[in-house]
């Protein structure tokens, strides 16, 4: 059987690659230390190309799957939650916004699951893919978390920077197109239904 064709093709046998990663990176984070963060930031950046490329490849090779349309955003929800909430624990996010989130993402998954009974599709909007893409580039930062910089000679420091912050700069950003997002996605589905 080709990788391009069939129900385990590659798009989704990459999509369950990303689910696979989920309990190891958990596991990375129930033992916090500097090494642990790097390998869960490493984990998480490869699970979240494989978001791309899966979706890239499936389109490409044209084997856009019913599975595949039904793993990829429950692998991607995963994902982010799984890395969310593991930080709670570790003081690195606020347990209020993942909690926010996580009920925005169970609201919106039930909204388009009542529509599609109805035979409506509401299509992921561009809100939804750019929230995605700065969650993606906050929880990298998130994880690694610690100071890091490189040394030119013994005193001068020609680069560094503090994880956290930077991740928690998207963290927000990535919690504000979360709201209005769910809010269009609310939007959308009033109107839809109202027909």
């Amino acid at each position: 059987m080709s990788l391009r064709s069939g129900l385990l093709n590659l798009p989704n046998l990459l999509t369950l690659g990303r689910i696979a990663a989920v309990p190891l990176l958990v596991v990375l984070l129930l033992f916090e230390s500097r090494s642990n963060c790097i390998w869960a930031a490493a984990v998480f950046g490869v699970a979240a190309i494989t978001d791309w490329l899966d979706g890239w490849l499936a389109r490409r090779w044209q084997v856009v799957t019913v599975l595949g349309k039904f793993l990829d955003p429950l692998a991607d929800k995963l994902l982010v939650m799984a890395a969310m909430i593991m930080l709670i624990p570790l003081d690195r996010v606020p347990a209020w916004a993942v909690f926010c989130i996580l009920a925005r993402e169970m609201l919106v998954t039930g909204l388009r699951s009542i529509a599609s009974s109805e035979g409506i599709v509401i299509d992921a909007s561009n809100l939804g893919k750019y929230k995605t893409i700065i969650q993606m580039t906050a929880l990298p930062g998130l994880l690694l978390h610690y100071d890091y910089y490189w040394l030119f000679g013994i005193e001068w420091e020609l680069f560094h920077v503090n994880m956290h912050n930077f991740g928690i700069f998207y963290f927000y950003i990535a919690f504000a197109l979360t709201i209005w997002s769910g809010a269009d996605y609310l939007f959308k589905f009033s109107k839809v239904i109202a027909k």
